[in-house]
């Protein structure tokens, strides 16, 4: 099979850091570009998770700190119809902000 070059454009710093640790993985940063190719190939897929942060992602952290926030106050139980009409208010709160509103 015919070989090839490629140029990769990285921060000089990570650039650092990945050869470095091929070092220690005792290999080259062009073998270990060669692993990452030939896995992608492969599997047809990125073989490590992509994710963008979601701000919705810290909704059940919120959720279970609030939680506790409750338990160690004073406050009075919430009743079904309040509940209800804090998630109304949230679903929304975030209706706007996906339309740009707020």
């Amino acid at each position: 099979m015919a070989q090839v070059s490629m140029t990769v454009r990285m921060d000089a710093g990570v650039k650092a850091q990945f050869e470095e640790l091929c070092s220690q993985f005792g290999m080259s940063v062009n073998a270990a570009m060669n692993v990452f190719a030939n896995a992608v190939v492969k599997t047809r897929s990125i073989p490590f998770r992509i994710a963008a942060y979601q701000p919705e992602d810290n909704v059940m952290r919120d959720f279970y700190e609030f939680r506790r926030e409750v338990a160690a106050s004073d406050r009075p139980e919430l009743t079904m119809e309040e509940i209800n009409e804090e998630i109304r208010l949230a679903r929304e709160e975030r209706e706007a902000k996906r339309r740009g509103a707020v």
